[in-house]
């Protein structure tokens, strides 16, 4: 199920490293407790709902990359050219 995300979501997944191309993997925290782990979403706008039991944006209290090592490549570094 495709769950559109709400602007404050879009802003936060915009902060966070992409996966691949225009996706992100991450976890997310429901405001019932319930965490549900590498949730994929694309173009930080849509999330792929893993469950039957549907949401909305408005369920979702956090969200964060399921891979928390990962980090943003720093911009305007220097690629040698």
């Amino acid at each position: 199920m495709r769950v559109q995300l709400s602007e404050k979501w879009s802003v936060t997944l915009c902060g966070f490293p992409e996966d691949g191309m225009g996706y992100q993997r991450v976890d997310v925290l429901l405001r019932s407790g319930r965490t549900v782990k590498d949730v994929l979403v694309f173009n930080a706008e849509e999330m792929e709902w893993p469950d039957e039991r549907p949401i909305r944006s408005s369920d979702i209290a956090k969200v964060a990359p399921s891979d928390p090592q990962r980090q943003r490549e720093p911009v305007g570094r220097d690629l040698g050219n």
